[in-house]
Formats: C-alpha cells, sequence, structure tokens
C-alpha cells in the first residue's frame, strides 16, 4: 500500500518522492538479461578485430557493472542452465520443441532425441578439421534425401527427422547415454578422431562410423563434389535425452531466432518472442514491470569460422542498436541489465543495477584493453 505524501515542501517530502520514483520505476521498467556468446574477440593482438574499435555504449555498461568470472562453458551450456538445467541438457529434444517448422510430422514430448546436425569432416595437419553447415551450403532436397537413405540404412537405429537444412535430428528407438559436447564447441575446430572414451557411447560411436562410410558413398556427395562443394561426410551427434520439466526459470519471456532458446521458453511455459531489431523494440512487444531473456548470438559464428572483420562489423551493429540505447535506458525504462556471454576467458557475467550509472568513478575501458587483462 502506498502511504500518504507529507503535506509541504521539507525533507519527508524529497524522501518521499525519491522513494515513489523508484517504487513507480519497478512497475514501468523492465528486467533485462542479455546472452552474447563472444563478446569479447578471443585474439587480444588481433588488430582487425580490435584496433580503433570504440562501442562508447558497450565499454560504460561493462565500467559500470560489476564482473564475475566462472569457468568456460559452450553456449548451448550457458543458455541451458540460465533455465536450471545441467550443461550437458537433453539439447536435442529442447531445439527440436522451438523449431519454427509448423509441418513436423514428429513431436519433441515423444521419446528419445539427439540432435544429429550435417557437418563435413576434413584432415588438416594430421588433424581432423569439423566444418557445420554455417560453413557451406546444404539443400532442403540434399537433407531429406540423405535423411531417407539413413531411416532405409539404418532402421534399427532409430528415425532420422530433417526440421531445417541444417538441423537435423535422431529419435532414438532405445534411449542411450552419448556424451559430446555442443556444435558450437567443436564447430570450425580439430577434433580428436575418437568421441571421449565413454563405455556408453561405443555403441552410437561404432554406428556413427558405419554412417560416415555410407554418407561418402552416396549420390548426394557425389553430386557435390561434381560441383566443388563439400561433402556431408558425417553427423555431429549431441545434446542425448528426453524432453525435461523445467520450472521457476526466473524470466517472463524469451526474445531470440534460436530454436534451443525458444524450446527453453516452450518447455518453462513462458512467452517466446522472435528476435527483436533492438531494444525499442523490445519496450514495444513485451509488459512493463517483467523479467525478459534476450539471445543475441550474432558474434559467434564470426568466432567459430576466425571472421575478425564479420565479428566487428556486428559489434557494431550491436552498440548501435543495442548497447548505446541500454546506456541511456538504465535507471528510467530499465531497472537493471545482467550481461552473460561464454568467452575463451570463461563464462563472463556483468551486472548493473539502476544505481550503478552514477559510479563516475569507473572509467571505461576499450575492448583490446580488456582482452589483454582478461588474458593474463
Amino acid at each position: 500500500m502506498t502511504p500518504p505524501a507529507p503535506n509541504g515542501p521539507g525533507p519527508e517530502r524529497t524522501v518521499y518522492t525519491f522513494w515513489f520514483a523508484c517504487s513507480l520505476l519497478t512497475y514501468i521498467a523492465v528486467r533485462l538479461t542479455f546472452l552474447l556468446p563472444q563478446l569479447i574477440w578471443p585474439e587480444p593482438e588481433d588488430n582487425i578485430a580490435l584496433s580503433g574499435l570504440t562501442c562508447p555504449g558497450l565499454e560504460w555498461l561493462l565500467a559500470h557493472g560489476n564482473l564475475s568470472c566462472n569457468p568456460v562453458q559452450p553456449y548451448e551450456s550457458a543458455l541451458a542452465m540460465l533455465f536450471g538445467q545441467q550443461a550437458d541438457a537433453p539439447f536435442g529434444a529442447l531445439r527440436l520443441l522451438g523449431e519454427p517448422a509448423t509441418d513436423l510430422d514428429f513431436d519433441a514430448r515423444d521419446g528419445f532425441w539427439l540432435c544429429a546436425d550435417p557437418v563435413h569432416l576434413r584432415f588438416h595437419h594430421e588433424r581432423i578439421i569439423l566444418a557445420d553447415a554455417g560453413a557451406f551450403e546444404v539443400g532442403g532436397d540434399e537433407a531429406r534425401a540423405l535423411a531417407a537413405a539413413l531411416n532405409q540404412e539404418f532402421a534399427d537405429v532409430g528415425r532420422f527427422h530433417v526440421a531445417d537444412s541444417r538441423r537435423w535430428y535422431l529419435q532414438l528407438s532405445t534411449s542411450a547415454a552419448f556424451a559430446a559436447p555442443p556444435l558450437s564447441a567443436v564447430a570450425g575446430r580439430r577434433i580428436e578422431a575418437e568421441l571421449p572414451a565413454d563405455p556408453h557411447n561405443s555403441t552410437l560411436r561404432s554406428w556413427l562410423n558405419e554412417a560416415q562410410m555410407f554418407l561418402h558413398s552416396h549420390p548426394v556427395n557425389a553430386s557435390r563434389a561434381s560441383t566443388g562443394q563439400p561433402a556431408i561426410n558425417s553427423l555431429w551427434l549431441w545434446g542425448a535425452g528426453c524432453l525435461p520439466d523445467i520450472s521457476n526459470c526466473g524470466h517472463d519471456g524469451v526474445l531470440s531466432a534460436d530454436p534451443l532458446a525458444v524450446g527453453l521458453a516452450r518447455a518453462a511455459g513462458i512467452q517466446a518472442h522472435s528476435k527483436p531489431s533492438g531494444l525499442d523494440d523490445v519496450f514495444a512487444r513485451t509488459a512493463a514491470g517483467s523479467a525478459q531473456l534476450v539471445v543475441l548470438n550474432d558474434l559467434l559464428a564470426p568466432v567459430i569460422y576466425e571472421d575478425s572483420r564479420g565479428w566487428r562489423t556486428a559489434l557494431e551493429r550491436l552498440e548501435e542498436h543495442w548497447f548505446a540505447p541500454l546506456r541511456s535506458n538504465l535507471g528510467r525504462r530499465v531497472t537493471g541489465a545482467t550481461l552473460i556471454t561464454p568467452t575463451i576467458y570463461g563464462l563472463l557475467t556483468w551486472t548493473l543495477k539502476s544505481a550503478d550509472r552514477w559510479k563516475i568513478w569507473r572509467r571505461p575501458m576499450s575492448l583490446a584493453a580488456l582482452a589483454k587483462s582478461l588474458a593474463q
């Protein structure tokens, strides 16, 4: 209940006015959590990415926030942890639940699922390099043809489903433990020839070797080779499990284009919005007084594929549409903000409250200087 305002001027009236303004802010402003994978470029000495880069809004936010650093986590694991899930959450069922396609003839709530994403493996200096479908084109007809062939050849294992040419799923006939890191943790990187030496992995690992030989000889890959395209010669199996129950995630809604984020929101029973164009779009589409999770993974692919210029361009867009407006609205239309970024330096979290904007003694640091300090 709101107490009556004191009559007349004086210190009591001033205190009341301040209290009332703070109370009103709680009801009209939003609380925002941002998940921003790879916000800090992983190579501090990379001049293409960092030399002369100025992002005053972001630099101000990082300077005025309170930083905590936790062990390195892949983007997908960091996202799942925001919903109270373990780092090895059942990503297959969760991502499937968030798929935008409306004509799918299968349900994430039924059965045991894995992500079975198409990849290209190649040898480089006696190491195996994995490229996901973000690095090459996969046609819809190609994806469906390969999945149909796999289903015919390996019907005893389970059934493959194509939700998108880049995102495939395997519904196993029986549940099976299968430990493998999320795709973002291995894409564009060297991987070992074998998956982790876990006896629970042995059955699926053996089958995957057979599937690789089958894919290598498939006519789709012969056709791709004739046009100079990389073969779809393997699958990355990860995120095994059944759809979990999620409650009390701490968010009222999620704004993202990532099917995994959308699936987590749906599993938690909260509203999932499409990716917003900027902070003003968040204000227009969400309720005042709510707590929203905004997932912006624009910087992830440039880091995976070592695209310094692409990362810099994407960051400058985020500065214009997100960081500069967030700085202006902190303590006004935003009552508090948390910036979470999985990076090579660790899982970094900056927490900002409305009062932090008055900490004028905190001097912003360039992103190049910040990267160097984190690397030490």
